[in-house]
C-alpha cells in the first residue's frame, strides 16, 4: 500500500525515482549473468576435468604428472617456445620497420602498403600454410630455393607464422610511431645528439610499450594457434597441436583439458603484462604530442622504398599463389585456369554448405554481438551507480583477451555437453558457435566500443536529466549517433573474424554446422589441397568485399552524422 502521507504526485515521483534505478540494475545483472555463464563457467568446468581421468574418477594432479613424464609431450613445449620466441623477433623486426617506413618516413605510395599489408588478416591462418606447401612443397615451383630442407616442419610453420602475424604486430606498431612527439628530437638534436643516439635514446623508449604489447600478441597468437603446424608442420609437434590431437585424435578430454590449461598460463601472463604496460603508455599518452616526421633523406627514402615493396612482394606472392592454385587445374603439370576446384560437391569437408554458414555465423556474430557489446559498455561507462556491478562487468569484458580460441572451445565441450546442463540443448548447435565467436573476441570490441563513449562529456547525462530526457532516448538519438564510427568499426571487426576463425570452431561444429574454415582442415587433411586452397579465397574474397563495403558506408554516414566534429575543429 502507497504511503498515504505523501501527495499522489510524490507518489509517482518515487515509483518513476524506483523504476529508474531498478532499470540500470537489471541490466547490469543479466549483463554479468550471461558473461559469468558464457566466460567464467566453461573454464571452472575445464579445470575440474583436468583432475579427473577418462572414466570421470577423482585422480588429483596424476593427469599433470603423466603429461610431465610423457617425452613426447614435453618435447611439444620447448618446440613451442622456439617457433613463438623466433617468430615474434622475425616478426617483430620486419613490421617495426615496416611501420617506421609507413608512419614517419617520406616514401611514396605509403597506401598502398598500408592496404596490402592488411591482406594477411582478411584470411583463414590456415591459408598461408597452403600457399606455402605450393611453392616450396614437394611439387613447389621454388622448391630449389630450400636447397636440402624441408618445408615440412620448423621452416615452414616459421615462414607461414611470420606471414599470420604481420598485420596484427604492424597494427600495434603504427600507432606507436605516430606518437613520437617531435619536439623530443628537435631538443636532442640541439644538444648535439647524432641521428643513431636519437633514434636509441628518444626513438626506442618511446616505442617501447608498443614493442612490448606487440610481443605479448605475438608469442600468445602462435603459442595457441594449431592451423599452420596442422597443415604444414610434418612430424613436428607443438602444445596447440597436441590439444587437437588428444581432443579429436585420441578422445583423451582429460589430458586436452590438461595441456589446455598450459596453454592458459602464459596467455594469461601475457595478459597481465600487456595491461600493466598499457597503463603506462596510457599516462604518457595524455600529454599533447606534436607528429614526428623524419628530414629529408634520399638514401634513407630508397631503402626503405626497397625494404617494403620486397614484403609487400612477399605477402602478394603468398596470397596470389594461394588464388592461382585455386584455380590451376593440375598444379605444376597443367596450369590451364578453370573452376574446377570450386565445385565443392565433389570433395568432403563440407563445401558449399559450410561457406554458406559461414556466412550465417559472420551475420549473427555481427548483429548479435555489435549490440551486446554497445549496450554492454555504455552501461559500464554511463550509468550512475552500481560500482560493484560495472567493476564485475569489466573485469568479465576484459578475461576473453586472456583465453586463446582454443581453450575456449575445449571448455565449452566440458560445460555445455554437460548431461546436467540446463543449456546443454544447444551444443552441436549453430547457437553455441555464435556465443563462442562473440566471446572469444569480445575485448577488443568493447576497449573500442568504450573509447568512443570516453570522447563524448559527462556533462552530457547531467543536461540531458535537467532536461527530464530519459536514459533510453538519450542512448538512441545521442550516443548511438555519435559513436556510430565506432559501431561499424566493432561490426566489421567479429564479422572478419568469425569468417576466418578456426580455433573454438573446430571442437564445437556438427555435420550440419561445419564452417568454411574447418571446412579448409578437412579437405586439406582428405588430400584435397586446391579445393582447400578455394574455400580460403572464398573467405579473403568475403571479407575484402565487405571490409571495402564497411569503409563505402563508413565514409558516407561520417559525412552525415560527424559533420559536428569538422565545424567544432
Amino acid at each position: 500500500m502507497l504511503n498515504p502521507a505523501l501527495s499522489p504526485n510524490d507518489q509517482t515521483l518515487k515509483q518513476r525515482r524506483k523504476f529508474t534505478l531498478s532499470l540500470p540494475s537489471a541490466v547490469l545483472m543479466s549483463q554479468c549473468l550471461i558473461l559469468t555463464i558464457l566466460v567464467l563457467f566453461p573454464l571452472i568446468m575445464l579445470f575440474f576435468k583436468a583432475l579427473f581421468d577418462r572414466n570421470d574418477e577423482y585422480v588429483g594432479l596424476n593427469n599433470f604428472t603423466l603429461y610431465f613424464s610423457n617425452p613426447a609431450l614435453t618435447s611439444s613445449i620447448v618446440h613451442s617456445l622456439v617457433i613463438a620466441l623466433t617468430a615474434t623477433m622475425i616478426t617483430l623486426i620486419i613490421a617495426t620497420i615496416y611501420a617506421y617506413a609507413i608512419t614517419t618516413s617520406r616514401i611514396p605510395f605509403k597506401g598502398f602498403f598500408r592496404l596490402i599489408a592488411l591482406l594477411p588478416i582478411l584470411a583463414p591462418s590456415l591459408l598461408p600454410a597452403i600457399a606455402l606447401v605450393y611453392l616450396f612443397g614437394h611439387q613447389g615451383m621454388l622448391k630449389s630455393w630450400l636447397g636440402t630442407a624441408e618445408i615440412y616442419g620448423p621452416i615452414g610453420i616459421l615462414m607461414g607464422y611470420c606471414f599470420w602475424l604481420f598485420p596484427s604486430v604492424l597494427m600495434i606498431m603504427v600507432p606507436a610511431f605516430r606518437g613520437l612527439d617531435a619536439r623530443l628530437f628537435e631538443a636532442s638534436r640541439s644538444l648535439g645528439a647524432g641521428a643513431i643516439r636519437t633514434h636509441i635514446k628518444v626513438m626506442f623508449p618511446a616505442i617501447r610499450y608498443g614493442l612490448l604489447s606487440a610481443t605479448m600478441v605475438a608469442f600468445t597468437y602462435v603459442l595457441t594457434d594449431f592451423g599452420i603446424p596442422k597443415v604444414i608442420g610434418g612430424s613436428y609437434n607443438m602444445m596447440a597441436l597436441d590439444v587437437y590431437k588428444q581432443i579429436i585424435g585420441q578422445q583423451n578430454f582429460s589430458m586436452g583439458a590438461v595441456v589446455s590449461l598450459m596453454l592458459l598460463v602464459p596467455a594469461l601472463l601475457a595478459f597481465v603484462i600487456d595491461r600493466v604496460q598499457k597503463q603506462s603508455q596510457e599516462r604518457l599518452q595524455q600529454q599533447e604530442a606534436r607528429p614526428y616526421q623524419a628530414k629529408k633523406d634520399p638514401w634513407q627514402t630508397v631503402v626503405l622504398l626497397v625494404f617494403c615493396s620486397g614484403v609487400a612482394l612477399c605477402l602478394l606472392a603468398i596470397v596470389g599463389t594461394a588464388v592461382f592454385a585455386s584455380f590451376a587445374k593440375y598444379w605444376p603439370y597443367d596450369l590451364s585456369m578453370g573452376l574446377m576446384h570450386y565445385h565443392f560437391e565433389f570433395v568432403d569437408g563440407g563445401g558449399w554448405k559450410s561457406y554458406f554458414n559461414s556466412l550465417k555465423l559472420a551475420c549473427l556474430v555481427t548483429i548479435i554481438g555489435t549490440v551486446f557489446v554497445f549496450i554492454a559498455a555504455f552501461s559500464s561507462q554511463r550509468l550512475k551507480g552500481l560500482v560493484l556491478l560495472k567493476n564485475l562487468l569489466q573485469g568479465l569484458a576484459l578475461l576473453p583477451m586472456a583465453i586463446p580460441g582454443l581453450v575456449l572451445g575445449i571448455a565449452y565441450i566440458f560445460f555445455f555437453n554437460h548431461p546436467n546442463n540446463p543449456l546443454n540443448f544447444l551444443y552441436g548447435t549453430l547457437t553455441i558457435l555464435v556465443l563462442s565467436t562473440i566471446v572469444h573476441y569480445y575485448t577488443v570490441p568493447h576497449l573500442t566500443a568504450l573509447t568512443a563513449l570516453k570522447q563524448l562529456p559527462i556533462q552530457l547525462d547531467s543536461a540531458a536529466i535537467s532536461l527530464g530526457v530519459s536514459v533510453p532516448t538519450t542512448f538512441w538519438r545521442v550516443y548511438l549517433p555519435v559513436c556510430l564510427p565506432a559501431i561499424l568499426d566493432i561490426s566489421v571487426y567479429f564479422f572478419v573474424n568469425a569468417m576466418t576463425t578456426v580455433s573454438a570452431a573446430i571442437f564445437l561444429y556438427s555435420p550440419d554446422t561445419t564452417l568454411a574454415s574447418v571446412a579448409i582442415l578437412n579437405m586439406d587433411d582428405a588430400g584435397d589441397t586446391a579445393p582447400a586452397a578455394a574455400m580460403g579465397v572464398l573467405i579473403l574474397a568475403t571479407s575484402l568485399v565487405v571490409k571495402v563495403l564497411h569503409w563505402l558506408i563508413t565514409s558516407q554516414l561520417l559525412k552525415r552524422t560527424q559533420r559536428w566534429r569538422q565545424e567544432d575543429g
